[in-house]
């Protein structure tokens, strides 16, 4: 199948959706989802993915379904749709996702376990891998992208608050996106060419941390 764009209920699907997070709404629109939000994400991945998935593997589709086994929200469905090209959680990532908002792309380190935050935090603080890491962070912010993450309100253990790069040591995740509203675009094969575009923006970020943060050797949460 060749991306032509998410289908023309894809945005008012999960207009449903908020309204009515509920199975029934689910059974009754589930047609929709699949068809116009669904196949049109794997066909995205599936044609980006000759590009940018040498180094970081198969595109995917996240799964609708939120777990609330320990959620105070027990409201059954995502309300957006995301798709990501990755090795594995932390070590870089080409994402994208459809909501009632727009359309969302993002690249980084989404998630670190505590290996990969060593690591993260040995590179940020050598003069090379930290200066360079700036220096992408600061490109991308100069072309229009968020830098995000969780970040600790004091300085991490074992290093100096005048550190130079001390507000990147704060952070225990780090990561760009960049956002549309709703338009056109989501609905024509174009929204492949704004997709490539950004994900191309990122892709010294991916790299880096794909190079210097890598895999985590424990298992997932």
């Amino acid at each position: 199948m060749k991306f032509e764009g998410f289908g023309e209920y894809a945005v008012e699907f999960y207009d449903g959706l908020v309204a009515d997070n509920s199975k029934p709404y689910w059974d009754d629109n589930v047609k929709t989802y699949k068809e116009d939000v669904r196949a049109p994400m794997e066909a995205l991945l599936a044609e980006l993915t000759p590009e940018f998935g040498p180094g970081f593997g198969e595109g995917k589709v996240f799964r609708p379904y939120r777990d609330v086994r320990f959620a105070k929200d027990k409201t059954p469905y995502k309300t957006h749709c995301g798709g990501v090209i990755e090795p594995g959680r932390g070590g870089g990532a080409y994402y994208v996702e459809l909501s009632t908002a727009g359309l969302r792309v993002g690249g980084g380190c989404f998630h670190l376990q505590s290996d990969q935050l060593a690591r993260f935090r040995q590179a940020v603080d050598t003069d090379v891998q930290g200066k360079a890491l700036e220096g992408i962070l600061a490109k991308l912010r100069r072309a229009g992208w968020e830098i995000k993450g969780d970040r600790l309100r004091t300085k991490p253990r074992g290093y100096a608050e005048d550190h130079p790069r001390i507000e990147l040591l704060r952070h225990r995740s780090l990561y760009a996106v960049r956002a549309w509203d709703p338009d056109d675009t989501l609905h024509e094969r174009a929204c492949l060419d704004r997709v490539r575009k950004a994900w191309r923006q990122v892709r010294d970020f991916n790299e880096w941390a794909r190079d210097h943060v890598g895999l985590s050797e424990k298992p997932r949460r």
